[in-house]
Order: structure tokens, then sequence, then C-alpha cells
């Protein structure tokens, strides 16, 4: 088998492991994607046909990485006979090919209810709506019900949603479980009509997405056999992160075949905050008690010394399968420590230091982050290197969650399904049309027909504007449909007029994203579904691939982001800064309502941030923090307590040297 000769012994066995449940316990950097596309390839060399592979992921980032590798990996193999001709710069450019279906957790969701959520009432051109679109939702609802919004607030409702949603909690078996609890009743009332609310606009929300799929395949048995004939190999990545839904999701496709490959890492499980089970991997052995299970432990990422450290500090977990990473990489430079005065010591130790190493060590700003465990911790390194002139990206606001790509968006979204209310509120005097809330609120109410002629006229002008986009989708391509919302919309004439040349360039590189469906292999009007559903379900991460795209970003910048956001990504230096005690660890991990495995989740999130680098690591806490405008004094992390003095250097500035820091650059 010359084609697997890349893969190391453990890789190797992982590869070739193709029939029953297979367990790949993966450490950081240890080549997890390269074993599964590998694997992927395999079966289909021992005659799986392709489109019977399922492969599972967690981001688009993620997804895309693994499409392309698979591409990359059929597409050189000579011996598969497949017509070279058909295979373009994008995985989706197969053409008489079958191919793998690569989709994370929320897309294979989609694909399942455009195709068969009908069975369960879900229409064919149902609405996503965002985190927004709910809270919208959510804190009219709560006025609906005579309750204050300022007092109750919509994000917590939506919180309790979500993981009841996450859990397989429907509605009616919430509302009997707290019928007699305060904010859980109220929650119940709120779900209640938000699920009416949505119904009504025949939109589903993240949650639902998964909710609705695995609802369908519990319920439909003809459907469930369908999909397990579908996909008789799956594979899922990051299986840590898994919550109740997606488990249950994928246990009703693997069905009684048991051809199931999972591949992740109790040691990188950072997502219990949002409902991912550790148990879930865990325990797979017990789901599946015919698993054969393979560690992969050598890292092709870090040097030893930042794997000795991880090593070290996830060592004292309870809840985790046992590992010990390993390199074949130099031992690298000892981990650096850095004692401040306060935050903005530190901050500037941070920015001198990632000077230093651009100006004197000329390294790429690219392979620099900096990471802390709380976005307010941004402020004051933000502040260091704008003094410093050092460029840097903060992760922040998706590109599909900025207000122009959003207006846009709603134009389609309203035209393709005029009971979108959510997208009509949006857009209706947008750009401005004369539509005041009262109107709009009669439009609501269903009593149109009362409406002032005059107004009545400007609504039914609105909505021509919709049926002609409707008209445009069936026949155009998107980045052409794009470019007509922006003219006949009058949304390009107000930012002309209002000389905001900044929301311009963001909808003319949203004209940009579109052309990626205008293809062939999206024929018409399914580059436009495909449109909306990647603008629905892209993350931070994919937009930090994409290099952020505002105009101010610098071409090569130092990365800034939590800890949580750095997950899959690696830089040759990386900062860990705050590193004391209730910051990071959090003081929520001691929490009383804290489970014993939710409780080492912090030490895992620090393994990750270790992890992330690959030859350099930095590490900083602060004597004195200010937090909610009040001074206290810190204690130093306990996990700089726990690495060994062989593996560090301490840094530890005189006390002037701190309060120095107040003054100095101002």
């Amino acid at each position: 088998m010359e084609y697997l000769k890349g893969l190391n012994t453990e890789q190797l066995e992982a590869a070739t492991h193709t029939e029953g449940p297979l367990l790949i316990l993966a450490g950081a950097g240890a080549g997890k994607t390269k074993t599964v596309t590998y694997r992927i390839l395999h079966l289909i060399k021992t005659g799986v046909d392709p489109e019977k592979i399922l492969a599972i992921t967690f981001t688009n980032k993620a997804a895309k990485e693994m499409r392309e590798r698979v591409m990359n990996l059929l597409q050189s193999d000579q011996s598969l006979n497949l017509p070279l001709s058909s295979f373009g710069p994008d995985f989706a450019r197969f053409k008489s090919v079958s191919k793998p279906f690569v989709s994370t957790f929320h897309s294979l969701a989609v694909h399942i209810l455009k195709e068969s959520g009908q069975h369960i009432g879900v229409s064919k051109n149902f609405v996503i709506f965002d985190r927004s679109d709910s809270k919208q939702v959510i804190k009219d609802a709560l006025v609906e019900l005579g309750h204050d919004p300022k007092k109750i607030e919509p994000s917590k409702i939506i919180s309790i949603i979500s993981r009841e949603k996450g859990n397989f909690v429907s509605q009616e078996e919430f509302e009997a479980k707290n019928a007699d609890e305060y904010i859980g009743s109220i929650a119940a009332e709120v779900w209640r009509k938000y699920d009416a609310a949505l119904s009504k606009e025949k939109a589903l929300d993240f949650d639902d997405l998964l909710f609705k799929a695995t609802q369908l395949l519990s319920v439909n048995q003809s459907i469930r056999e369908y999909y397990q004939q579908k996909w008789t190999h799956v594979h899922v990545d990051e299986y840590q992160d898994t919550n109740q839904v997606q488990y249950r999701l994928v246990q009703l496709i693997v069905g009684k075949r048991g051809n199931i490959a999972v591949v992740g890492d109790a040691d990188q499980s950072i997502y219990g905050w949002r409902g991912a089970d550790i148990k879930n991997i865990l325990k797979f052995e017990e789901d599946y008690p015919n698993a054969t299970t393979i560690l992969l432990e050598q890292n092709y990422r870090s040097t030893q010394t930042i794997l000795t450290a991880a090593n070290k500090i996830i060592e004292k977990n309870i809840y985790r399968k046992k590992k010990n990473l390993f390199t074949k990489n130099e031992e690298g430079s000892k981990i650096k420590v850095y004692t401040a005065y306060d935050e903005g010591d530190e901050a500037n130790f941070v920015a001198n230091t990632v000077r230093d190493l651009v100006q004197e060590d000329k390294v790429n700003p690219d392979e620099i982050s900096v990471l802390f465990r709380a976005n307010f911790q941004s402020r004051a390194l933000e502040e260091a290197f704008l003094r410093k002139n050092i460029p840097y990206t903060l992760l922040g606001t998706k590109f599909f969650e900025r207000r122009e790509i959003k207006d846009v968006l709603s134009y389609i979204r309203a035209a393709l399904n005029p009971d979108s209310m959510s997208d009509i509120k949006r857009i209706i005097n947008t750009p401005t049309r004369g539509i005041g809330k009262t109107t709009v609120l009669k439009i609501l109410e269903g009593k149109e027909r009362d409406l002032p002629s005059a107004t009545l006229m400007k609504v039914q002008s609105f909505r021509q504007i919709l049926v002609e986009i409707k008209k445009k989708t069936e026949n155009t391509k998107p980045s052409e449909v794009i470019k007509y919302v922006l003219q006949i919309s009058g949304l390009e004439r107000s930012y002309k007029e209002d000389n905001d040349t900044e929301r311009l360039e963001n909808v003319q590189e949203l004209v940009t994203l579109a052309t990626k469906f205008d293809t062939e292999d999206f024929p018409l009007p399914t580059g436009v579904d495909k449109l909306l559903e990647e603008a629905s379900l892209a993350s931070d991460q994919d937009d930090l691939d994409k290099k952020v795209r505002e105009k101010e970003a610098p071409e090569h910048s130092v990365k800034l982001m939590t800890v949580h956001a750095s997950k899959g990504l690696e830089f040759d230096h990386v900062f860990i800064t705050g590193l004391e005690q209730d910051l990071f660890p959090h003081a929520r991990s001691v929490n009383e309502h804290v489970t014993p495995e939710q409780s080492e989740e912090e030490r895992r999130l620090f393994y990750v941030a270790l992890t992330r680098a690959r030859k350099q690591l930095y590490l900083s806490h602060a004597n004195v923090r200010t937090i909610f405008g009040s001074k206290n004094v810190t204690v130093p992390s306990e996990f700089i307590a726990d690495l060994d003095d062989d593996l560090v250097e301490r840094d530890e500035p005189e006390v002037v040297t701190g309060i120095k820091s107040i003054f100095i650059d101002f």
C-alpha cells in the first residue's frame, strides 16, 4: 500500500481499520486530519463507494480543509482511474465523479431537512435565524408576556432554550419539568411563543437544525433507514465537542452496522459551557463494546519543551484517557514567564516582545498570537499595540454579521420566503422609504389593507422589489443577484450618497464571495440557497481564515483572540496572558453547580493554549488587575506553579517598572 507510506505506525493502523467502530484518540498536533483523510482514501481504494462515506466536522474551516485534502489524495492517485479533467480548484467542482460527503454538523442537518424535513412539517424554504434574530423575537415575547427585558435578559432565555435543545429536550418536556420554578416557567412560556414565531416565519434557529434533524430520524424509520443506507461509513471529527443532540444524530445515522470512526481528544474538550459533553468520548467503548482504540501521541507541531509542559499540566485531570505527547522535533527554548505589576505593564511586555520579534528576529507577525481568557483583557493589549504601531487583528465581528451584509441577505431571504417577518422588519425601511413603526406593526398584525392609500402604495412598492428579486434568483447567477439587490433596493445609492465607502466595499466583497456559487455545479437557484446557507453557518474562525476584510486590516498582523477562539489554530510564538487565579482558571470553575468533569475544563483550556505554540511560549500574569473599575491584588495561576522549574525562565521586574508603565507612553 504505497499510498499510505507517509503515515506513522498508529496512523496506518487507524487508516486501514475499515469495518466496525473505531476510536482515534489524537493528541494536539498528532495529524488527526491526515489520518482521517487517508482512511477515506483507503476505504475508496478497497471498494467503498465514495458517496457512501460521511465525514462530519464542527467548523466550515475544518470541513473545507478536509475536503481539499481528500480531493488532493484522490486526484493524485492514478489507480482510481478518475477523470482528472473533472477536478477544479474547489472540491465542489468534481463533475460526474462520486465523492464523500464532508460537512459540518449544522450543514449536514440543513441537507437532511432540505431533503426530508417536510415529513415533520419543515418547509424546504426555511429561513435560518442567527443569534440577533432570535434575541429580538425573545425580547418581543418577553414584552408580550408582561416581563421587562431589562430585568429578565433575552440572552439568558436564549441560553436556556439553546442548552435544552442541545440536550434534545423539547419545549413541552421542559415546561413539564419547570412548571413550579420561576425563571424556568418564564423560559417555558417565552419558548412557546418563540417556537410559534419561528413556525409562522418558516424559520429555524441553529439549535433547531440539529434538533429537528435528530427528531426526524428518531420518529421516521423509513427516513432513518434511508440515511443509514446512504452513508455506510461515518467519521466524526472533534468527537469530544459533541452535545447530546449531535451524539444522538450520529448514532441514528450509524445504526446497527456500526461503521463509525470518531477522532477526538478528551484533553481538548473546552466547550462544556455550550453543551459539549465529554462523556460522549469517554464512554465510546461502552456504546460500542467491539470498538478498536488507537492512540496518536506523536506531535508534529511543537518542541519537546512545550509538550512536556502540556503533559505536566493535563496529567492532573481525572476525566481523560491517558496519553503522553512526544515529538521528534528539537527540545526547544524554555517557556518565558513574566510577572507584571498590572495589566498595563503586562500589555507593554507583550507589545515590546512582539516588536523585538518582528524587528530584530524578522518573525512574520502572522506567526504570532496573543491569547486571553476573557474578552475584556483585549483593551489594554490593543492600547499597547496601537501606541507602538504594531499591526494586529482582533478576532471579533464576523463578516456575515455586519449590518450591511445582513441587510442585503435579508432582501434575498424575504424574497424567497415572504413569511419571514424578521427579514421584512429589517429591510422594509432600509434604506428609508417613509414606512414607520406603526405601519410595520399593522403589517405584522395582518392589517395591511387598513393603511392609508399613500402608505399602502409605499408598502406595495417594497413588495414589488421582493417579487423582482425572487424572479432574478430563478435565472441569474448569485453574484449578479447581489448586484441587482444593491441596485433595486436603493442600498447602493444610499451608501454613495452618505459617502459610506466602508459599507459599500463590504457589500462589494459579498459579490466576490458569491462568485464561487456561480459555477455550473450549482444549478439555479441552488447557488443562491448555498450562499444563504454559508452566510448563516459561518464561524469566527472562518472569518479569521479569510484574513479579516476590514479595509484598515494590515496585510500581516499579530492575532489577538480568546483561548477558545484559538482552538484548531497554531503559531510559532504564542503569548498566554492573565494567568491569575479566578481569571485563568476562571472563578466559575469552582462554582458549586459545576460538575467534576466541568471543573477540569479550565485545565483542558490551558492545555489547548499551550499546544497552539510551535516554537516559543510566553506566559504572563499581573500582581494587580483592574476589573469593573477596582484594582485587585491577584494570586498567580495554579497552572504556573504546576510547571517544573527546568521548563521555565522567569522574569520578575522591580515594582517601580510596573509603576512607570502607567506613565511612560502617554
